[in-house]
């Protein structure tokens, strides 16, 4: 079975509407998770913890995708971009 890891990570954003980071610094990071279900899970638990706060938002990173061992490159969004 292929394991395919998700990063869940937020904080604060200069504003609602981007996903620039006010702080990098800051960053908190939630954990690395084996799949997706569990990374959902653990970033719907830090989502309702911070549903009052506007600025904040955490995101789930499918790190299983940044690297394709079958090619020489694979795509990637950056962040805020």
């Amino acid at each position: 079975m292929t394991q395919r890891l998700h990063l869940v990570f937020g904080g604060e954003l200069v504003n609602p509407s981007k996903s620039v980071f006010k702080d990098v610094s800051k960053i908190h990071i939630v954990g690395m998770y084996p799949d997706y279900k569990s990374a959902h899970k653990a970033w719907q638990a830090e989502a309702q913890r911070t549903v009052d706060d506007a600025h904040t938002r955490y995101f789930i990173a499918h790190i299983h995708r940044l690297r394709d061992e079958e090619t020489p490159h694979s795509p990637t969004e950056e962040l805020g971009a």
